[in-house]
This record gives C-alpha cells, structure tokens and sequence, in this order.
C-alpha cells in the first residue's frame, strides 16, 4: 500500500508522472538524484537536497541543504505552511496536499506530496458524567454577523493566501446579492460585533475608525482561518460572486 504520492515539477513531469513511495521508504531528491530519487534539473538546487520519509498517515521531510530553507505549503489552506530550517531532519508535515517549495537561485522550485486523508475518532461520551462542553467559539452562520466574517475571508480562502483583506466598500458589494440592504454601517456594526463575540482587542495604535476598523479585520480574518471558523464550503451563504454570475 503506497502512503504518499510525489508529483515532480511540471518541467520535469514527463508524461504526468508520479512517484509512489509506501510507508518505510524514503525518496532523495536533489540536482545529482538519480534512478530510485526524484531528479530536480536546476542548477540551484543542491546535489541532494533533501529527503522524504513515508509513513501511514503523514510523511517526514528531511532538508539536506546547507543553507537554504525549505517551505512547505499547504495550496488548499489559506496560508498555512511551515519553514524547514537547513539541516533539519525528520519535520513532520501535517498536511494532506502539500508543496515543497526550494528556492533555487532566483527561482523558487515546488513540487507536490499527496498525503492519505486524515483520520479521525470520535470520543464515546456515554456514561459520562456532567455537562457538555461548551463550544469554543459559537457562531451561529444563519446570522448577519457570520456572512460578514465569510466576506473577508474569502479572498484568501479562495487560494490566494497573501491578498490583502476586503475594504468596507468592497464587503458591502460583496454582501448585497443575500443582503440588498447592506450599509457600511451595517458593516462597521458586524465587525465590531465579532469582535466582542470572538473575544478580540483592538491594538494600542489603533487611533480612528478605519484603522481601528482594519486592525479588527486583521484579526479576526487571522483567528477564523487559523481555528477553521469559516472553510471555503461556507462561502455559499454570500450568494454568487460577480464573475460567478458574469459566467
């Protein structure tokens, strides 16, 4: 049974070729890497330049560069990713679809590592004693407030990782096909709101209203997509997006 499935870079890819590595085997990869590694033709990308170790669920890097960290992303997140630093071996990865990115004199080199989906167990709490937790955040998503909150993560949920958040005019557009009545107000009211709900402080610096305003946007964009508040299945209660209905 193969645990992971590497996808080398498209200049490389021959064919849509993938190389298959099953749990306890390891794969080298580097410029000098030959039959049995994936061969990476760039000539900044070290000799060997590191390794990959499969295991059931989850699959170890090994950064072999001298100096040259690694990063590895997460393409379906919304910028998760992790540095591996040089010399670094054993880095577990936690994600299910991954890129390697090596940069590569100049150029950042990626290529793919697919992962088997997660496992999962739920507690069996029969029997047991006292009341139930209490949930960590409580969002209700059929309110106001949560459409608000889907708006601005959407860009990022939408694979870009690094866009810049939504202006207010920008949410009030993008709110209006499930809420004609949309206002900036409305919309200033809605993040103050989460703010309080989601138990987050303004900043120190946070002087007038539009930066204050964008401090909180920052904030709670970040704690929403870092505990999975808000996933790109719940975009569905914005309505269809402009170029959606354009096509």
């Amino acid at each position: 049974m193969y645990s992971i499935i590497v996808v080398p870079p498209a200049a490389d890819r021959a064919g849509g070729k993938q190389i298959k590595v099953a749990t306890g085997e390891r794969l080298p990869f580097g410029r000098a890497v030959t039959d049995g590694g994936l061969a990476l033709d760039h000539a900044g990308v070290p000799r060997i330049a590191g390794e990959i170790s499969a295991h059931r669920r989850f699959w170890l890097l090994d950064n072999l560069s001298n100096d040259q960290t690694y990063v590895v992303e997460s393409p379906e997140g919304a910028g998760e990713h992790i540095k591996v630093a040089p010399g670094r071996v054993e880095t577990p990865v936690p994600f299910e679809f991954a890129r390697v990115v090596l940069p590569s004199a100049g150029d950042l080199l990626a290529f793919d590592v697919w992962a088997p989906c997660h496992a999962y167990r739920t507690a069996d709490r029969r029997g047991l004693p006292g009341a139930a937790t209490v949930p960590a955040f409580a969002l209700d998503r059929t309110k106001r407030y949560f459409a608000v909150l889907a708006a601005l993560c959407e860009p990022r949920l939408r694979g870009e990782p690094h866009a810049p958040l939504p202006a207010v005019e920008e949410l009030v557009e993008r709110l209006r096909p499930s809420w004609p009545s949309v206002t900036r107000s409305a919309v200033y009211w809605n993040i103050d709101y989460l703010a309080v709900k989601l138990r987050l402080r303004p900043g120190p610096d946070d002087a007038d209203r539009p930066r204050r305003a964008n401090g909180k946007k920052q904030s709670l964009v970040s704690l929403a997509l870092r505990f999975d508040l808000v996933r790109e299945d719940d975009l569905v209660v914005l309505g269809p997006s402009r170029s959606e209905v354009v096509r």
